[in-house]
């Protein structure tokens, strides 16, 4: 036995949940993703977005609908006559009519242990407030912003030094796995679900580039996690003269370090820097137009030394 699975995802991130739906014989009936967007070298060329060229490759009809506003969209997805859709980071606020619009309804896999960090960029905001742990959840869907009850949860520890595009990797493999054992609960009508607690609901906006440059007067500790929460998208950065210029420079990696100083001065010619309270070291950074360098690499063409302010 098996589902019939309208799957929906864009980005990375759900691609491992519909290869794994697939590999382990699910019937996908339909992909559903974002349409293309302009990209390539010159942003010219019209991009497919990683679940498009995924399913493509396993043999899957794939449709890009901006929205399901139109009734012939309605249509169509009912049409499937799905046992259940599966969502993993679509990117679009599905309508009554689709949650609606399969024997069982609509499940998402989601990057938080919810109800904290519901909404957009919840692997970024984890990491950002430090966080120690994180995981994934699949959840029931309803037209609240990932409010509905709870299928299963994996959690995953969050390390001292992680990077939000490390832990995304991670999230995204854990994701597939739970995903895959809550669809075979499903099928075997033997999937719990538990209300979220009503108590501890945190919001994940959409990062912002107004909050991506680092302020060296936060204590270390926040500017760390302001750091790797941002790396390596969209990136935090600093500003310092280089070359009677100011230059803008995207900061990767970092560690807490000791050292105290004036706020957003250089310590010493390892790249620590002093923030209001204690230190953090810059270990891997990225220039305009360049490729991200570990620390010692990135001195010995761009000097920072002691005393610089940042």
């Amino acid at each position: 036995m098996s589902l019939r699975i309208i799957f929906m995802g864009t980005p990375d991130f759900s691609v491992p949940t519909l290869q794994s739906l697939k590999h382990a014989g699910h019937e996908i009936v339909a992909v559903y993703t974002q349409p293309p967007r302009p990209g390539g070298r010159r942003g010219l060329d019209l991009v497919k977005s990683p679940v498009h060229q995924a399913a493509e490759l396993l043999g899957i009809p794939v449709l890009t609908p901006l929205n399901f506003k139109a009734d012939e969209d309605r249509e169509t997805f009912r049409s499937f006559k799905a046992d259940v859709a599966v969502v993993v980071a679509y990117g679009l606020l599905l309508p009554e009519a689709i949650l609606t619009g399969t024997r069982l309804g609509c499940y998402n896999g989601h990057a938080s242990l919810l109800p904290r960090w519901r909404g957009a960029a919840p692997i970024q905001r984890a990491i950002m407030a430090g966080d120690a742990k994180t995981g994934m959840m699949v959840m029931q869907m309803e037209k609240g912003l990932d409010t509905g009850p709870v299928a299963f949860t994996a959690e995953v520890e969050i390390g001292a030094n992680m990077t939000a595009g490390e832990l995304h990797d991670k999230l995204m493999l854990v994701g597939a796995r739970t995903m895959i054992e809550a669809m075979e609960k499903l099928e075997a009508d033997d999937l719990p679900l538990t209300p979220q607690a009503e108590d501890g609901v945190l919001y994940a906006s959409k990062i912002e580039k107004s909050e991506t440059r680092i302020d060296f007067s936060r204590p270390a500790r926040d500017v760390h996690n302001h750091i790797r929460g941002l790396s390596p998208f969209p990136g935090a950065w600093f500003e310092a003269e280089i070359n009677g210029r100011q230059e803008r420079i995207k900061v990767l990696g970092s560690e807490l370090s000791d050292g105290s100083g004036q706020a957003g001065t250089v310590l010493d010619d390892g790249l620590t820097v002093a923030c209001v309270e204690g230190a953090v070291r810059l270990t891997k950074l990225q220039k305009a137009g360049g490729k991200p360098l570990a620390a010692a690499e990135f001195l010995r063409g761009t000097p920072l030394p002691a005393g610089t302010r940042l």
